[in-house]
Parts: C-alpha cells; sequence; structure tokens
C-alpha cells in the first residue's frame, strides 16, 4: 500500500505542476496541499466502499455455499463421469441390429477422436478463454449478472464450459443466485482436478444437440456427428464441425431435423445455418481459421450432407427387439438374483420386492448403460422365415372374433441350443409384438407321444419299436373316460412304430401307463416342461399339457443330439461399451434318455413323414430339398392347436398354429384342400425351405443322417409275444423286422402286449386329446 501511494503521490506531483502553469487555478487559489488532501479523503472513501462491497459480497457468497457439501476429487469425477448410452443390439456373427431406443442417444468418444476442428469451433463460440481460465471468467459473471438484474434483453452469457459441465452433470436448471454460486464454486473445484483436455472431453460428451435424422434426441459429439452428417467425430469437416457447434446454444430451434423423421423446411432450417455463419465468423476472428478457409465455409452447402434416417430396430423388426429385451433383462436380473446372498432365506413377497427393483435397475442399465447385446439371431434366416409366414396366408383360415389365426415357430441348432430364427406371428409391427413362438403356452396334442410316451416307455424296457400295442377300447385310470383316437375308431394290433406314424391315442397312454413314476418326472423335468404340467398323469402323454413352442422345440432337439437336450437361448453375451463381459451363457444340458433310446424314437419318427400311413407325409412332400428329418404332428381336441415339429442331425424347426384363445382352427373344413394339420405341415415346409435358401447346409445338416450309435441291432420277431417268428404269428401278419435296444434282446419275448387296466362302462370324453388328420 505504502509503495502505491507513493507512486500515485509522485504522478499527483507531476499533475500539480501543470495546474501551476494555467492560469485558471493560480487565480482560484487552490493551493498544492489543499488538493492533494481532497484526493487522499476521496481515495480513502472509495476504497473503504470497495471494501465494503468486496467483504459484503464475499459474505454473500458464503451465505450461499455455507451448507453445500465439499465434494472429493472422486466424487467430482464421477459426476461428471456420469453419463447415459445408448445400448447396441447385434446378431450372430456380429451383423449390427441397431440402437435400444432411450431418451437420449449418446455415443462416448475420447478427445483423441474428435476432429480438431470441432475443438476450436466450441472454444471459439463457446469459451474463447477455456485454457486461460480456472473455471470462471469473472468479467463475463459481472456482465450476465448486470444483464440478469437488469432484465436486459441481450443475454451474452457469463458461463464458461466447466459451468456448463457443471451445470449439465451435476446441478439442475434452476435459475437462482444460490445454483449460480454454487455452479461457480464447483467449477473452481473441478478445475483442481481435471485438465483442461478431461474438461473439453467430458463436455463434447455430456452436451445436448437436438435431434437426429430418426428424430431422436442426442447428446454428445459421436452420435451428433453420426445422427446428423452421417459420420463419426473424426471425420467431420470445418463446415460440419462449425455447424454442430453452434447447436447447443439452442439445440431443438437449430437442429435441423423434426421428431418425426424429417428434414426441416428452409425457414425451419434457417436459424441453424445463420448461428453456423457466426461460428465461422468467431472462428476467423480468433484465428482458429485462414481468411481463405472462412469464405470457403461461409458458402459450403450443408444441407447435401444432413443424412438420411438410421434403422431403428423397434420399428424394422419390433417383435425380434422386445424379444430380446426381454430375455436380456432376465438373465440380468437372474445374475443379480443368483449373487444375493441369502435369497432362498427370503419370503416370497421380500423376494418379489427384490425381484421388482432388480428388474428396474437392469432395464435402466440395458437403455442407458451402452451396453453391448450379441445374440445367436441369424438376421438372414429371421427374415426369410418371416417372410415365408406372411407369405402362406393360403394356409390360415379366417379372423375369429376380431382374433387372426395366428403362428408360433422356432429353430434351435441341437447341438447348442441356439435359438438361429423364430417367427412371432404372421405380422411384425408395433401393433402386433405378442411372440406366439416363446410366450404363448398352448397345449402340445400329439407331439408328446415321442417325447414323453414312447420315449418313456423304451428307456424303461417295456416295449421296443417292433412290438405290439393294441389300439382297442381303452379308458382313463383317472376319472374312467374313453381314450378316443381322432377318427373315434380302433386298429387293433399295431406295433410301435406303426402307432406312432398313425399317431393313434390309446397305444400312446397304454405305453404312457407303463413308465414308472420317477421315470416319468425325470422325462418331464429333462424336456423342459412345466412342473405343474398336470403332474404325470396320462393327459401329458397325448399333448394335454402346456408348453410353449420354444419348449416344445427344444425338447424335440434331443433327438439331434444323441438324447441330449441343451437349454435354448438368445443373448450370447452382454458386454459394456468398454468390452467388459458381464454376461455369458453358461451351457446347460439335460439328458433326457440313452443315445439307444433316442435313435429308435428318432427312426420312428422318420416314419411319421416319409411312410405312406405317416401323418407327416405332407410336410415331406412340400420340402425342396433332401435331409434326414424326423418330425411329429399334434393337433389337439375341436383344432384349438395343430402342430409340426421334425428335427435333422442339425437343427429342429417347429411350428404351431392356432387363435390366442380356444378356438377351432376350421374344424373339417379344409383350406387350399388341406386339412389342419396338412396345413400346418404346409407352413412348416415353407418355413423350411425359406431356411434353405439362406443356409442349405444347415438345413440338410450338410447331408448327415442320425448316427446309429452301438447297442443297436436289427431282429425279425414276432410283435405280438417278442418271440421268434411264429406260424401263427405269420398269418396275423405280425412277424416284423425292427430295429432293438441289444439289451433288450434277452428280455423282448416276456413282454406281453400292453392292456388296459381300467375298463367300465363307456363315457363320453372331455379330456383333449389329439385329432390328428
Amino acid at each position: 500500500m505504502k509503495h502505491f501511494l507513493s507512486k500515485w503521490k509522485n504522478n499527483w506531483d507531476a499533475f500539480i505542476a501543470k495546474l501551476d502553469d494555467i492560469q485558471f487555478f493560480r487565480k482560484v487559489g487552490i493551493t498544492y496541499q489543499v488538493l492533494w488532501n481532497l484526493f487522499l479523503i476521496v481515495f480513502i472513501i472509495g476504497f473503504l466502499g470497495f471494501m465494503f462491497a468486496s467483504g459484503t459480497a464475499a459474505g454473500y457468497f458464503a451465505s450461499l455455499v455455507v451448507d453445500e457439501k465439499t465434494y472429493s476429487e472422486e466424487d467430482m469425477r464421477t459426476f461428471v463421469g456420469s453419463l447415459s448410452k445408448t445400448s447396441d443390439i447385434y446378431l450372430a456373427g456380429g451383423v449390427y441390429l441397431g440402437k435400444i431406443r432411450s431418451e437420449v442417444d449418446r455415443e462416448i468418444v475420447s478427445l483423441d477422436d474428435v476432429a480438431d476442428e470441432v475443438k476450436w469451433a466450441i472454444i471459439a463460440t463457446e469459451d474463447e478463454h477455456f485454457y486461460e481460465h480456472n473455471g470462471i471468467v469473472p468479467k463475463a459473471l459481472l456482465r450476465a449478472t448486470m444483464q440478469e438484474l437488469t432484465s436486459s434483453s441481450v443475454q451474452t452469457g457469463g458461463s464458461t464450459l466447466t459451468q456448463q459441465l457443471i451445470k449439465q452433470q451435476i446441478l439442475s436448471d434452476e435459475v437462482s443466485f444460490d445454483r449460480k454460486a454454487t455452479e461457480i464454486m464447483l467449477a473452481l473445484r473441478l478445475e483442481q482436478f481435471m485438465t483442461k483436455d478431461e474438461i473439453l472431453e467430458a463436455y463434447l460428451n455430456v452436451v445436448p444437440f437436438g435431434r437426429n435424422a430418426s428424430g431422436r434426441n442426442v447428446a454428445g459429439i459421436e452420435a451428433a456427428a453420426q445422427g446428423v452428417f452421417g459420420v463419426s467425430a473424426s471425420e467431420l469437416n470445418l463446415p460440419q464441425a462449425a455447424y454442430l457447434a453452434g447447436l447447443p446454444q439452442s439445440p431443438y430451434g437449430y437442429t435441423p431435423f423434426t421428431n418425426d423423421q424429417q428434414l426441416k423446411d428452409q425457414d425451419g432450417l434457417q436459424p441453424g445455418l445463420n448461428r453456423y455463419q457466426t461460428v465461422l465468423s468467431r472462428m476467423y476472428e480468433k484465428e482458429y481459421i485462414t481468411k481463405e478457409q472462412y469464405e470457403d465455409a461461409k458458402d459450403y452447402d450443408l444441407t447435401a450432407d444432413f443424412t438420411t434416417s438410421a434403422p431403428d430396430p423397434m420399428e424394422e423388426r419390433p417383435r425380434l427387439t422386445e424379444e430380446i429385451m426381454n430375455r436380456a433383462t432376465a438373465v440380468l436380473v437372474q445374475q443379480k438374483i443368483d449373487n444375493r446372498d441369502g435369497w432362498e432365506k427370503l419370503s416370497d413377497t421380500a423376494k418379489q420386492v427384490e425381484r421388482n427393483q432388480f428388474k428396474a435397475e437392469v432395464e435402466n442399465a440395458i437403455i442407458n448403460g451402452g451396453y453391448n447385446i450379441i445374440t445367436t439371431i441369424d438376421k438372414d434366416l429371421y427374415d426369410a422365415m418371416n417372410e415365408a409366414a406372411q407369405q402362406s396366408d393360403a394356409y390360415f383360415g379366417a379372423d375369429k372374433q376380431g382374433q387372426r389365426e395366428e403362428v408360433g415357430s422356432v429353430l434351435i441348432e441341437n447341438k447348442t441350443g441356439k435359438i438361429l430364427s423364430f417367427v412371432g406371428g404372421r405380422e411384425e409391427s408395433l401393433d402386433h409384438l405378442y411372440n406366439h413362438a416363446t410366450r404363448a403356452y398352448r397345449q402340445a396334442g400329439s407331439t408328446s407321444k415321442p417325447v414323453l410316451a414312447y420315449a418313456g416307455a423304451i428307456e424303461a424296457g417295456v416295449t421296443q419299436p417292433g412290438l405290439v400295442i393294441p389300439d382297442e377300447q381303452a379308458f382313463y385310470k383317472a376319472g374312467g373316460r374313453e381314450i378316443r383316437n381322432f377318427d373315434h375308431a380302433h386298429k387293433g394290433n399295431l406295433t410301435v412304430r406303426e402307432s406312432l406314424a398313425q399317431s393313434r391315442n390309446v397305444p400312446a397312454v397304454e405305453a404312457w401307463w407303463h413308465v414308472p413314476d420317477d421315470l416319468k418326472v425325470k422325462l418331464r423335468d429333462a424336456a423342459g416342461f412345466n412342473p405343474d404340467m398336470h403332474g404325470v398323469n396320462e393327459a401329458v402323454a397325448i399333448g394335454g399339457g402346456n408348453v410353449t413352442v420354444e419348449q416344445n422345440v427344444s425338447a424335440f432337439s434331443a433327438f439331434g443330439n444323441n438324447g441330449v437336450r441343451m437349454e435354448p437361448y438368445m443373448i450370447e453375451r452382454i458386454e459394456t461399451d468398454s468390452g467388459e463381459v458381464i454376461y455369458e451363457h453358461p451351457a446347460s444340458k439335460h439328458t433326457m434318455f440313452s443315445p439307444q433310446t433316442n435313435y429308435l424314437v428318432a427312426d420312428m419318427m422318420r416314419d411319421v413323414m416319409y411312410s405312406a400311413n405317416g401323418t407327416g407325409r405332407t410336410a415331406a412332400n412340400k420340402l425342396q430339398f433332401q435331409a434326414d428329418w424326423a418330425g411329429k404332428t399334434g393337433t389337439t381336441n375341436r383344432d384349438y392347436d395343430s402342430w409340426f415339429i421334425a428335427v435333422n442331425p442339425e437343427v429342429t424347426l417347429g411350428v404351431w398354429n392356432g387363435y390366442s384363445g380356444d378356438k377351432t382352427i376350421s374344424l373339417r373344413k379344409r383350406v387350399g384342400g388341406l386339412g389342419t394339420g396338412a396345413r400346418t405341415q404346409s407352413i412348416w415346409a415353407n418355413l423350411a425351405n425359406a431356411a434353405y435358401g439362406v443356409d442349405p447346409d444347415l438345413m440338410t445338416a450338410e447331408g448327415k443322417r442320425f448316427e446309429q450309435p452301438d447297442g443297436i441291432v436289427e431282429k425279425r420277431v414276432c410283435g405280438l409275444t417278442g418271440g421268434p417268428p411264429t406260424k401263427a404269428c405269420e398269418e396275423q401278419g405280425l412277424v416284423t423286422t425292427d430295429l432293438y435296444r441289444s439289451d433288450m434282446i434277452d428280455h423282448i419275448e416276456g413282454l406281453a402286449p400292453f392292456q388296459a387296466n381300467f375298463k367300465p362302462n363307456a363315457q363320453p370324453s372331455n379330456e383333449k386329446e389329439d385329432d390328428d388328420d
């Protein structure tokens, strides 16, 4: 202070000397000492006023922030780095499906991957002193405060990039002196912890840029570059960079796109283009660009660079996208449950509360966490099969009570359980999202016969393909109702092979009777069917239980994998945006039956498709390629449900069709000259042929056939007794040559034909039974 006053006194002496030369002051008679004393009085009063005002301001500022929490470096970095990021979906082979819909599309990018022109434009426009200040610019703050206090029509803004970052990530949009004081304090603190480049990078990833060409909100320079110009942030040229740098001031006023994916007209574009010219001017004034660059950019036609709408998976393939999101949510929720200590000790209510909480957390993470969700779906197979379903209208009946006859189909890779494709309905749109392939539980009809009844009986060692099971009048043990075949007739002595090929109900139930209860439960559970599926009662053997198409196809896939069912799945893995794997499908297998039983049942199902009396011969006749298929039809009572599922050594393809409610498909009516079952098989063949057109090797299993394991022999026996052929057996036409388990050879002669054990008077049957035709 002493030095300061001495300096001013010297200057004052020189000034007074000049005044002495002026006649006016001599006349007035103002002496040097008087003027000096006057100056000191004014200066001291001014200085004290300044100090008082400064102290008051400092005290007021302190009062505004006194209760604010002091954030650590870790806290500050966490707040600034907490960014939502759009998640992406990938199909098999790394094929990109699209982004999951979220409130804001954002892609995180490092500063090194942003064009220099973007950095220059942002700094020149938003914060010209960015690399010089310590978080705030006092002069700009004062100017902005005065404009606010005086309600000036000109608002130049006083926030640095650092302050804007604080505003976006930590504070609300509230306008008050309290919030502004907190913003200043946090900006000063952030500058102590982060470098200028780190702050600039964070800002460029945070700031909103309006809408992209798909009409979605975008934030961050990478999403903006891709969404507005169709290039990455590193590829932006000078005009593009300058245009984007101007958007944050008024993101939706300056954005070139409407929310319905349209490019604005010229009047709508003009504010953004005017702002673009302002940014260029500032870049030139601050010498970031040359005169020549400036002139060239001024005349650049930006409208020619605007991109078009990007694929939206929820619009293009809504059912597929929703199914993937549902499954991704389910596996991550289950992961949380598995990692939750003491889960089994929780009450059912507590479990539901936590499950709901886990689901909410996972759904938010999937939408905003920047995940990469990799799936098993083959895009070309999916598109081809769904197109084929839409082109199969000739095989569907009329609408009933406002409901369309629907279809559900799944294609599974046998040895892995991968769901390669599915058809969730006849039409895929936002109005038709329900997935009939994975969500609808329908009665399985005769498709249960090979999986449960006959595989169970052969596995138990109580019958073999060439042995006889009489198709005669029989009754359910529970309730005493008559077991009816679809034609309400009986064919007498049939072999197991013939009974399956012709889909007879009575032999299937009789076979199921002879399967031990513990094996019944094992088969049901290993097949992946529901534990509450009518327990293991008689109706289960002929399709009385409810299953989804996915479950049923999965059960059949065991026939293409030596009796082992691989748990079906669609989510291969889930990664963070940095590549960290947070979920990977754990292979899970279930042994349903021995390789020998597996082969015998698969061989019998060949006859379903390729024998003269097989109920699946329509499917075989309509195939446009050759493969070793084994299949089974299934049509429930009153034609409410119709199925066809077939397996080859590589894949299993199943189809269900029917109405959502219990409505007859078209009982005894013909569509295109075909009965209900034949129509379903025609749809199946259309889907199979479509898949063959995409991947012939997959659908033909590269020419492979079901591999016969050791322990299988061919033998000629009397089917009625299992013993050597006799003259009487020959005369009755019951001598058969068929395949047998070699470990059964010494025992089959003692196996008498199955007989119903309960035969009261016949009663009408209300049980849902197979009704193949």
